[in-house]
């Protein structure tokens, strides 16, 4: 009864058997006399029909729930049998927000194809919350990301450090009384100059507009707890979800924004702002690699993450 699951699972994920057919290449009829056939062979509905989109039924629910561990130890055994060969190939599924995936993830992963050429590299862009969810499930290796992960069951592998700025518009005022202290992106490109600039006074921004990631954001709950230990008045310009829109935001001149070194330096430097550092141990942090507690880590893909440990 598992022999075509690839079948359910793709109706599954779609929530549609129209675009289920499409992804696996198959007529809809012919999808559709597939599942019926499982179905027959399980004895009970995997899908409720009558719902748009389509559900599971609770029998369709524990399919699902085999079917995903059974595809799990069929993936872990075809990594097996690839070290076993001495292979440098195979698939690597890692995870990654929309700003790992757009500015960190590609040249990081163009390097190691350089030494490793048949390697294929499968990227899952999504929100910090799902995609610790997908590495539980098994769904992909490895996630790259700046939060704090509580888990038991997640490994952390230290990437490297960051440090949250303030991102400031040219336009504000405040700016000219901190000359001393305000650095442009170019400025922050270059290490030294960073290292060496002065920390700023946060109570100098009280009474400004700010742009704030969501309380979910790694970067949101910092900057709130930031502006909370410091007693700075603030006021709330945009609440967005990702810390380049809110850069991109703060480059408009609506507000400032925390914004990590990490993305300044990825990223064309803006000459619509003014960077300061902040003398607050909540403004450093770490990229980490995350990957599941006794989850079947390819060779090639231990290689990846060795060869971004050093």
């Amino acid at each position: 009864m598992f022999k075509n699951k690839e079948y359910v699972l793709a109706v599954y994920k779609e929530q549609s058997f129209v675009k289920a057919a499409k992804k696996l290449f198959v007529s809809q009829p012919s999808l559709s006399s597939s599942i019926k056939r499982i179905e027959q062979k399980v004895g009970s509905p995997i899908f409720d029909r009558s719902n748009s989109p389509i559900t599971l039924t609770e029998v369709g629910e524990k399919y699902i729930e085999y079917a995903l561990s059974i595809q799990q130890k069929e993936q872990a055994f075809e990594d097996y049998v690839l070290d076993m060969g001495n292979l440098n190939a195979g698939t690597i599924k890692i995870g990654g927000s929309s700003f790992f995936s757009s500015f960190v993830l590609p040249e990081m992963i163009a390097n190691f194809n350089k030494s490793y050429p048949k390697v294929k590299f499968i990227v899952y862009e999504d929100s910090s919350k799902n995609l610790i969810a997908k590495l539980s499930a098994g769904e992909i290796d490895i996630v790259i990301d700046n939060s704090v992960i509580d888990d038991d069951n997640i490994v952390t592998l230290p990437y490297v450090e960051e440090t949250l700025l303030l991102t400031v518009p040219k336009s504000f005022e405040v700016n000219e009384r901190l000359k001393e202290y305000r650095l442009t992106a170019k400025d922050v490109k270059d290490e030294e100059c960073l290292k060496n600039a002065k920390s700023v006074d946060l109570s100098e921004f009280s009474n400004s507009r700010f742009v704030l990631l969501n309380s979910e954001n790694d970067s949101g709950k910092r900057a709130q707890k930031i502006l909370k230990k410091h007693s700075v008045d603030y006021k709330v310009s945009f609440h967005l979800n990702q810390q380049l829109s809110a850069y991109n935001v703060c480059c408009t001149g609506l507000g400032i924004a925390f914004v990590s070194d990490t993305l300044i330096k990825k990223t064309d430097p803006s000459s619509e702002v003014y960077c300061y550092k902040i003398d607050d141990a909540l403004a450093s942090r770490k990229i980490n690699f995350y990957y599941k507690k006794n989850r079947y880590l390819s060779r090639i893909t231990k290689q990846f993450l060795f060869e971004n440990n050093k």
